[in-house]
């Protein structure tokens, strides 16, 4: 099964959300990131935060949702809720989820500050994909209908 982690810039939440998932995710699940329109570079401080994590960075890059190398089975939006963003709809049959996160990249403070958000960021995602894993994935599979409602409440976590 592949996922589709997907933001507008694909910087940071999406980077994190499909770095952190590969991470953890068993044999035959799989993440990817994009963005409806991509920054083009990956945010230093999610690289340096996946660093610290122990969570490779190898590979990871800033990309357009028309640039994946295959179609996603599910699609988990995690644009925010706040601040008048505009999360990007994925047009097609997939499964679709929302995980909003809160853009860590628009903080503006001190350099913990903007830190702390960028920790925050992650592990609101890190706790959402743990609970996802958690789910019995091999049934859920075959319940699309049952994958979707266990995928909306996660989001609400």
């Amino acid at each position: 099964m592949n996922v589709l982690f997907l933001c507008t810039g694909n910087s940071c939440r999406s980077i994190l959300g499909e770095a952190t998932f590969n991470h953890l995710a068993p044999e035959g699940w799989r993440a990817m990131s994009a963005g409806s329109k991509p920054a083009g570079y990956v945010h230093p401080r999610s690289l340096a935060l996946l660093a610290r994590e122990g969570i490779s960075t190898e590979g990871y890059y800033s990309k357009s949702w028309d640039d994946l190398p295959v179609t996603p089975d599910i699609v988990i939006s995690v644009c925010g809720n706040a601040a008048n963003e505009t999360c990007p709809t994925y047009l097609g049959s997939v499964l679709r989820s929302h995980w909003g996160v809160e853009d860590p990249a628009h903080v503006i403070g001190t350099e913990e500050e903007i830190n702390a958000s960028f920790m925050t960021a992650y592990q609101i995602l890190r706790h959402r994909i743990e609970t996802f894993l958690a789910l019995p994935l091999a049934e859920l599979q075959n319940d699309r209908d049952r994958l979707k409602i266990e995928l909306d409440r996660i989001g609400t976590l």
